[in-house]
């Protein structure tokens, strides 16, 4: 029994944080953290109308593929649970229902889904152990935050200046976090084997 314990422990996982395989009393405090990474993310900001800049989504997918689709979609949720009542962890400091209508609500309703895309490809081995794939993982994050924030933003400007606006100033610093997540997520992966080899 202890030996099957011993193979389980040591054998690679999705994420080196291993939450899949923790107490709730853990998963809840990761998932307290991870909402404080977000809200530390959103004040990492470059002000821009009608969306700013921010390192939302470089956050959102490393907490997606470290945290697995289900915990990192949970804990995204979280996060803007605490936006809508109150607490200052949006862009910009935005607080309240009002973050929700207005330009950047498409973007916001797309985090979830982008964490539990990037969580669901990381735990079939787009992760850190293939850099390459993790980067694909945030990039196709990256790009459907894109496609559902532009969607709700063309009900408000119009399609036309939508992209212009919502989309094509994102591209660049899409593909940069992406690759900043990748980078994140092998050098972790690398520490966690290092440990294992110790």
């Amino acid at each position: 029994m202890s030996g099957t314990v011993s193979a389980q422990l040591s054998k690679p996982s999705f994420s080196p944080l291993r939450l899949q395989e923790r107490t709730l009393v853990l998963q809840i405090a990761a998932v307290v953290l991870g909402t404080a990474f977000l809200a530390a993310s959103s004040y990492i900001t470059v002000p821009m109308y009608p969306v700013p800049v921010t390192m939302q989504t470089f956050a959102v997918t490393l907490i997606g593929a470290l945290y697995g689709w289900r915990l990192g979609a949970v804990t995204v949720a979280a996060w803007l649970f605490e936006a809508a009542v109150g607490f200052p962890v949006l862009a910009e400091g935005k607080v309240g229902l009002a973050a929700f209508v207005g330009p950047t609500a498409g973007y916001l309703a797309a985090f979830p889904v982008a964490a539990a895309l990037t969580g669901w490809l990381a735990e079939r081995g787009w992760n850190g152990r293939r850099p390459w794939l993790a980067f694909a993982a945030a990039l196709a994050a990256n790009a459907l935050c894109l496609a559902i924030g532009a969607t709700w933003l063309a009900t408000l400007i119009g399609a036309e200046k939508a992209i212009a606006a919502g989309v094509l100033p994102f591209i660049v610093g899409g593909v940069l976090k992406a690759g900043l997540s990748a980078t994140t997520l092998a050098g972790l992966n690398r520490v966690q084997a290092g440990n294992r080899r110790v």
